[in-house]
């Protein structure tokens, strides 16, 4: 029986979450076959019997698991003979800091210049909720976001410059190979790709280069996802 994925949807069926980009890429590096519900913003109901209300959240039979990260450390626990998300305990601490570093340091810098990127390209049910609960977090209109993006977009590019520095060395943050520390920045990267057309990363930038690696992972799985930016 294949595992269900509920992911967050936007208009026209778009998939964009970066949190669930994350557990597509542990799925499809497993190996494993899984089926999708898609979840609207505003939908909180869709996935009130996994007690929480975000997305992604996995059924495996009668396991139900929440969170990208807490999936990744379930796929590998339940399924030891595929392959490794994580190939030892120490990999997997070093794939638990890049995944707090993209939360706390990545996200947070890149969502401020999509924002309103994303509000466009959400189902219509859903615009309310977002305008209003995205507002108030951030104490400005996302129009004001929107126009003042060029005055931020240094300060995120600069919050890259650690994964600069390991691409220095190596094709993927990783090593030699892709893991989940990559799937974890990859799933921002695709985010971005599909709802916005801003440039966030120039062509010469190593990130970038990277990041055309990784689209072609998995038979291009994220290559032929339908995508407004570059």
């Amino acid at each position: 029986m294949a595992i269900t994925l509920y992911e967050l949807v936007g208009r026209d069926d778009l998939r964009f979450s970066p949190y669930c980009w994350r557990t597509r890429f542990a799925l499809a590096h497993k190996g494993l076959d899984f089926d999708t519900v898609p979840v609207r913003f505003a939908d909180k109901q869709a996935i009130a019997f996994s007690g929480q209300e975000r997305v992604p959240v996995i059924c495996d039979g009668d396991r139900t698991v929440a969170d990208s990260w807490s999936i990744a450390c379930y796929l590998d626990e339940a399924y030891p003979d595929l392959p490794p998300l994580f190939a030892s305990a120490r990999e997997r601490a070093m794939a638990r800091f890049v995944n707090t570093w993209s939360d706390l340091q990545v996200n947070p810098r890149f969502i401020l210049l999509v924002v309103r990127d994303v509000y466009d390209n959400i189902d219509e049910r859903d615009r309310e909720y977002f305008l209003e609960s995205r507002e108030k977090r951030f104490g400005t209109t996302l129009d004001a976001l929107h126009a003042a993006r060029d005055e931020r977009l240094p300060e995120a590019r600069a919050a890259l410059d650690p994964v600069r520095a390991v691409l220095a060395d190596q094709p993927y943050i990783s090593g030699d190979e892709p893991g989940y520390a990559d799937y974890i920045l990859m799933g921002t990267c695709q985010w971005i790709r599909i709802v916005s057309p801003y440039r966030i990363v120039e062509p010469d930038d190593p990130v970038h280069e990277w990041r055309e690696r990784m689209l072609g992972l998995f038979d291009g799985m994220a290559a032929e996802v339908a995508a407004l930016g570059p």
